[in-house]
């Protein structure tokens, strides 16, 4: 049995990964991508989500502060 405390994975992961890939196939499904988005907008209100982020997004923000000071 797989434990989720040994891989925790991000709050909504798998239904936010489900969309961004629906919306990269080609031909363009959209109402396959509707239906994930809204699996996507019922994870987020079930598990009262308040904001994304992605992993390494401040240090982008902080390289990018760097190179605007030189």
């Amino acid at each position: 049995m797989e434990s989720s405390q040994q891989n925790p994975q991000p709050v909504c992961a798998k239904e936010a990964l489900d969309l961004l890939n629906c919306v990269a196939e080609s031909p363009y499904d959209q109402d396959k991508c509707l239906r994930l988005l809204q699996s996507l907008r019922q994870c987020v209100l079930d598990k009262k989500v308040k904001k994304f982020s992605l992993s390494g997004q401040n240090q982008g923000r902080a390289d990018t502060k760097e190179k605007e000071k030189n």
